[in-house]
């Protein structure tokens, strides 16, 4: 930040007026006042003192930020239900969520839109199946839009359903997959789509992801739900849960929070 002491000891080019004044031999005194006076108000058209931003936490321990919304901790599932509304279905093991096979996927109780959410998972230690058929799984924003969850640690299958991708839309920049039985996590940064009053789109969708630490999708646009068969369509829709999927493999979850944007 340039202060009236730095101006003062080092004087390079000074625009005042909107005339360039390079220093001389002869200009190896201070400016004076004036100039300097002229010269800080011109820096201060360029200055925004409001908003202020707000102060957020980020030393509680190693955890979320402070104005985080914590999904889940390890110990109960107050914030799910399943996708019917019902009560979850799924496991709590040693602070971990799993899914159960065959109970259905799982959904927030709250509905969000723009979010920057945290979440980490395992697929299984023991590997079985191949391809899509290996661990599994899937983060659904808004219900709709899904970032694929899946063992790809030398497991090939299409590029745009591995792990990170944005299912059937757009394949991960790296693939920065851990071995299987191992933590990962997803740093996701979604903005939702936003549609006009005649129900069209008028702003897609995007997605910032890091997988592992990683970035593996900057800021794509998502073309619209996602679509095992055919291609993606937008249909106008409001805030919606976050869900996560049972794809039939006991996938492992953890420390899941979401900051609303």
């Amino acid at each position: 930040m340039m202060t009236l002491n730095n101006l003062l000891l080092v004087v390079a080019t000074l625009t005042v007026s909107g005339t360039i004044m390079t220093p001389t031999i002869a200009d190896t005194q201070p400016p004076d006042y004036k100039t300097l006076k002229k010269y800080r108000e011109q820096a201060a058209v360029t200055e925004l003192w409001e908003p202020v931003p707000r102060l957020v936490d980020t030393t509680i321990n190693g955890g979320p930020p402070s104005d985080a919304i914590v999904l889940f901790d390890g110990n109960h599932l107050e914030r799910w239900e399943s996708a019917e509304g019902t009560p979850p279905h799924w496991d709590v093991i040693d602070g971990h969520l799993v899914v159960v096979p065959g109970t259905g996927n799982l959904r927030t109780r709250q509905a969000f839109g723009d979010v920057q959410l945290h979440i980490e998972w395992r697929t299984p230690s023991t590997v079985s199946g191949e391809g899509q058929n290996r661990g599994n799984s899937g983060v659904f924003l808004m219900e709709r839009y899904e970032i694929q969850v899946l063992d790809s640690f030398g497991n090939k299958t299409y590029p745009n359903g591995q792990a990170a991708s944005i299912y059937k839309q757009h394949i991960p920049l790296v693939n920065a997959s851990k071995a299987p039985g191992e933590w990962q996590t997803y740093d996701i940064v979604f903005m939702a789509p936003e549609f006009s009053r005649d129900g069209r789109i008028k702003r897609s969708a995007t997605v910032t992801l890091f997988h592992n630490g990683v970035l593996v999708q900057n800021n794509v646009t998502v073309h619209g739900p996602t679509e095992y068969i055919g291609e993606p369509l937008y249909r106008e829709h409001g805030e919606a849960a976050l869900e996560l999927q049972d794809h039939g493999a006991p996938v492992a979850y953890r420390n899941i929070w979401i900051r609303e944007l």
